[in-house]
C-alpha cells in the first residue's frame, strides 16, 4: 500500500470505487453511502465515487452547451505507444505511462496532438458523459473570461475593487485592483491549507455550503458574507495563493456584465466551443456560483477548452477568446514570479517549460496541460487521496515532459 504523509492508502486498483460498491443498491447500504450531510465527499476512498458525482451531492446550476452540434475531434490513436512509454520520475522510479496513471489515481485522462485525440481513457466512476470536480481548474476558465472581459473594455484591471463592488469598502479588498486579484497578488488574514482542520479554508467551505456545518454554527451563511469579513494582511502585490481571490473576481464579472458565471460560461465557452455534455457550477445557500471551484465538466469537453487555449483562442475556425489574451497569459512577462520557476496570471499557471506550457490546476489532481511548442493538450481529472499536488508531482511533471518529447518527436 503506498504511504503519503506517514499514512498508508489503497492503491489505484483497490481503491476504484466499482469494486468498493460505493453508492450501489435501492438504496444503498449505510456502509457504502456517500453523502454531503456525512462530510464524506472529500474523505478517501469515498472521494474515487463523488467527484464524478458531485451533482448528486451539492446544489448547483446547470451551465447548457446551446442547440448546435458538438464540435468533432478527428482520431489518430496511438494508445498502445503512449501507454508503454516509459517515465522516470523525480525519486528516481522508472514506470511505465499506464502504471503512472494508477499510481496518481487518474480517472480520465485525454491526450490531444494537433488537435486530434491520440488517448483517452476512463477509470473508476468516471464516463465519457459524466462530468467530473474541476476544483480550482475552475480559476483559468473564470480567469480567462475576466481577461476577455478586459480585452473587450468592460472591466478595467486598474480599477480597485470597490469601483465594481461598493460592499467590500472596509474588507481586505478596499485598495486592492482587478488586476492584483486576478493574478493572486494581494495581502489577505486568510488561510489555505487543506490538510489542517482549522485552516480558513474550511470555515470558507462551510460558509459556501460546501461542507456540513456542525451543530451550533453561528458563522457566515453564504460566500459574500464570507468575503465581507475577510481583512487586509500585509500589502498588496506578493503572490499569494487564495481561492477567495477568483470568488471576488467573479462577483465582479457577473455584477458588471449582468449575467452569472453559469451563464457567462454558456454564452462565452460552452456554446462557441460546441461543446458535447451542460456543465454545472456549485452554488452557495444565497444562490451565488463558486467561480474558484465549483465547475463540474466532461473530460471531452475539457480538451475541448485547452485546444482553443493551444490555438491562441480559436477552435474550429471561430475566435472564441482574444488571441491577445492568450498571448498575454503564456507571454510569461509577469511580476508574479515564483520560487519554482513558473508564474501565475490570470488564474493560470505558467511553465516557462521547454513546451511554453500552461497549466491549470485543481486539488487531488485536476490538470490542464497545455503544451504550444509540443502541440499538445492534456486533460485529466484525478481524486488523489491528497488535496497537494506535490507527492503527485513527482510522477505528472515528468509524465508530461516524457509525452511531450514523445509526440513532438
Amino acid at each position: 500500500m503506498p504511504e503519503f504523509g506517514g499514512r498508508q492508502y489503497l492503491d489505484g486498483r483497490a481503491s476504484d470505487p466499482s469494486k468498493l460498491g460505493w453508492m450501489r443498491g435501492a438504496p444503498p447500504p449505510a456502509d457504502k453511502r456517500i453523502t454531503f450531510e456525512g462530510d464524506s465527499i472529500l474523505a478517501f476512498p469515498q472521494i474515487r465515487w463523488s467527484l464524478s458525482h458531485m451533482r448528486e451531492l451539492t446544489p448547483s446550476v446547470n451551465v447548457w452547451r446551446g442547440r448546435g452540434a458538438p464540435s468533432h475531434f478527428e482520431r489518430y490513436e496511438r494508445t498502445t505507444e503512449i501507454d508503454a512509454l516509459t517515465i522516470t520520475d523525480t525519486d528516481g522510479r522508472i514506470l511505465r505511462f499506464d502504471q503512472a496513471l494508477l499510481d496518481t489515481y487518474t480517472d480520465g485522462i485525454l491526450v490531444l496532438h494537433r488537435g486530434q485525440i491520440v488517448y483517452e481513457r476512463y477509470f473508476g466512476a468516471l464516463e465519457p458523459h459524466l462530468p467530473h470536480a474541476c476544483h480550482s481548474v475552475t480559476k483559468s476558465y473564470a480567469g480567462t473570461l475576466a481577461a476577455a472581459l478586459i480585452a473587450d473594455d468592460v472591466l478595467d484591471d486598474r480599477k480597485t475593487i470597490p469601483h465594481y463592488l461598493p460592499e467590500l469598502r472596509g474588507t481586505a479588498w478596499e485598495d486592492a485592483t482587478l488586476r492584483q486579484v486576478m493574478d493572486m497578488q494581494t495581502g489577505l488574514a486568510y488561510t489555505e491549507v487543506y490538510g489542517e482542520e482549522e485552516s480558513d479554508i474550511w470555515k470558507y467551505h462551510r460558509a459556501c455550503g460546501r461542507r456540513p456545518r456542525l451543530a451550533g454554527y453561528d458563522g457566515p451563511r453564504s460566500l459574500c458574507d464570507y468575503l465581507g469579513m475577510i481583512r487586509k494582511e500585509g500589502e498588496h502585490g506578493t503572490f499569494e495563493y487564495k481561492s477567495v481571490n477568483t470568488d471576488v473576481m467573479a462577483w465582479v464579472m457577473a455584477r458588471v456584465s449582468g449575467r452569472t458565471f453559469a451563464q457567462l460560461l454558456q454564452d462565452r465557452l460552452w456554446s462557441p466551443l460546441g461543446c458535447e455534455e451542460d456543465a454545472y457550477v456549485h452554488v452557495d445557500p444565497a444562490g451565488m456560483q463558486m467561480g474558484a471551484g465549483g465547475l463540474c465538466v466532461t473530460l471531452r469537453d475539457f480538451a475541448r477548452f485547452g485546444e482553443m487555449m493551444r490555438c491562441e483562442g480559436m477552435l474550429n475556425g471561430k475566435q472564441v477568446i482574444p488571441a491577445s489574451v492568450v498571448r498575454d497569459i503564456q507571454s510569461g512577462d509577469h511580476p508574479a514570479k515564483l520560487d519554482d520557476g513558473y508564474s501565475y496570471r490570470s488564474q493560470w499557471w505558467v511553465t516557462h517549460d521547454e513546451f511554453g506550457a500552461i497549466e491549470a490546476r485543481g486539488i487531488h489532481g485536476q490538470r490542464l496541460y497545455i503544451a504550444p511548442d509540443a502541440e499538445m493538450v492534456v486533460a485529466r481529472f484525478a481524486s488523489h487521496p491528497l488535496a497537494s499536488a506535490v507527492i503527485g508531482d513527482k510522477i505528472t511533471m515528468p509524465q508530461m515532459t516524457a509525452l511531450g518529447r514523445m509526440l513532438r518527436a
